[in-house]
């Protein structure tokens, strides 16, 4: 019997790498008739740098993040996935969508862009790829690639 998963979570961030995510995971939810869950989480480390907390930012962050989800429920529904739900959340993204999410929403699946992080980067801050993998409580696939299964095109301009 092949496995087919239930519940499918794919963390989305506005970046290149969490669109070939997502793309990829409403293809596995379709294949498995599937829920996918669409999860954003808005980082409120990113905040306490400003002296004093503007409530703007969170708002805007939160109405960004609304209309990002919104448009990938569309594309899902399109493409015949019909069970979909949308979850912002705050915080720290890395226990939010290696633990929390999970547990909150019986995922079988977490889908997650590759790092988007430089070499520094990954040694100074770490990814939520790299911590997802190591501590989520069910299987986690890494998205490298197009629907083509090719490498997208490397932007030359970044360090």
């Amino acid at each position: 019997m092949l496995q087919q998963y239930q519940r499918i979570m794919v963390a989305v961030d506005g970046s290149s790498e969490s669109e070939l995510a997502f793309k990829k995971a409403v293809n596995v939810a379709q294949r498995n008739d599937s829920e996918l869950v669409l999860a954003h989480v808005i980082d409120t480390r990113a905040f306490q740098t400003v002296s004093s907390f503007d409530g703007m930012l969170a708002e805007q962050a939160t109405e960004m993040a609304k209309q990002t989800l919104k448009d990938y429920e569309d594309y899902a529904r399109k493409h015949q996935v019909t069970a979909v739900k949308t979850v912002i959340e705050y915080g720290s993204p890395k226990p939010i969508i290696a633990k929390q999410l999970p547990e909150d929403h019986d995922i079988d699946l977490i889908m997650i862009g590759a790092t988007g992080l430089n070499a520094v980067e990954r040694i100074f801050i770490g990814s939520v790829s790299e911590y997802v993998i190591r501590h989520a409580g069910c299987d986690v696939l890494v998205v490298r690639t197009d629907l083509e299964n090719k490498l997208p095109e490397k932007d030359h301009t970044k360090a």
